[in-house]
């Protein structure tokens, strides 16, 4: 004979408040699910941006307004060009990563990204992107200036079709030149002030073009099995460690002048002068100490201290660019 699923027995088995407690327990997990989705989807996207990128381009941005104005500008206008700044770069590295999928899904630094992993579809990511881009023109153009925006639309463009679609699986100078792109901060953020360039926004300019390949060539050092698997002619990939470090150092001494070209150009105090000179000879040493490793086969190469360097350098070269605005003399 059957049972019935009325009595005590079946009784035991809901929940303490009945049916409707149930029901109401089962709403709750649905949308704590629902919640954890969405928040990992955000996740996804947010990764696209590469944010860890755009906190270094953002770093430079202030200092340069802070400098171009003499003073500290408004705050809105600050905000401004930070929020639109952060979706512009934020565009162009999610375009780069539609675009590099397939380098991506090869490289252990970069296999984990949304669009190999598969949380982020080629389309999605591909309207996102655009998305992102339109709008940080439209902030530009509508909250900040036409120069700005103009200025904004070439960094995108520099990115992604001069560095991603054109150089970097063409040439070991591909972050060289497509390094233009990160020093298009400074430009925007004096124009988001000005309304136009200067001598001292050049001089900036110089000082991040200079700055990239030592910064970035110590990591593709680190990852050099990676990029060669994926077909990319990164220079430690095409030269041996000796002439990458030698070029460092040149590109180096470089980025040193035009640090000291900023004082006549845009009247720096001698604080400055003397923070860039010091700061400039100790990144150098940081190049020349490598390169001397290098040379010798039975020492660590240790390339990565450089890259830690470099932002180091950068971020309190630029916070003296800030501060000396501000000194009495």
């Amino acid at each position: 004979m059957s049972q019935t699923t009325t009595g005590p027995t079946a009784r035991a088995h809901e929940a303490p408040g009945g049916p409707g407690e149930s029901l109401a327990v089962d709403e709750a997990d649905g949308a704590t699910r629902r919640g954890r989705w969405f928040l990992r989807r955000a996740g996804a996207y947010v990764a696209l941006t590469k944010p860890r990128v755009i906190e270094l381009l953002l770093v430079t941005t202030v200092p340069t307004m802070i400098l171009a104005d003499r003073g500290l500008p408004s705050f809105g206008l600050i905000l401004a060009t930070l929020v639109g700044g952060a979706a512009a770069a934020g565009s162009a590295n999610a375009f780069n990563c539609y675009l590099d999928r397939d380098i991506d899904e090869v490289m252990n630094r970069t296999k984990r990204r949304p669009l190999v992993t598969g949380e982020v579809t080629p389309r999605a990511a591909l309207v996102f992107a655009t998305m992102l881009g339109v709008l940080s023109l439209a902030w530009f153009a509508l909250v900040v200036n036409v120069a700005a925006a103009w200025l904004t639309f070439a960094a995108i463009a520099i990115y992604v079709v001069g560095y991603t679609m054109i150089l970097k699986r063409r040439t070991p100078q591909n972050i060289v030149w497509g390094g233009i792109a990160g020093c298009m901060p400074v430009f925007i953020g004096w124009a988001a002030v000005t309304g136009g360039l200067s001598w001292s926004a050049l001089a900036l300019f110089g000082v991040i073009f200079f700055w990239t390949p030592p910064h970035y060539w110590p990591l593709s050092i680190k990852f050099k099995r990676d990029y060669a698997n994926a077909g990319v002619p990164m220079l430690p990939v095409v030269s041996d460690d000796k002439r990458v470090a030698a070029e460092m150092i040149g590109y180096t001494i470089a980025m040193i002048a035009c640090t000291l070209a900023l004082t006549p150009l845009a009247g720096m105090t001698w604080v400055y002068t003397a923070g860039a000179a010091g700061l400039g000879a100790w990144f150098l040493w940081a190049t020349i100490a490598m390169h001397r490793r290098a040379k010798d086969a039975s020492r660590k190469l240790n390339a990565m201290k450089v890259f830690h360097a470099s932002i180091t350098y950068l971020t309190l070269l630029f916070v003296l660019v800030a501060v000396d605005v501000f000194l009495p003399f």
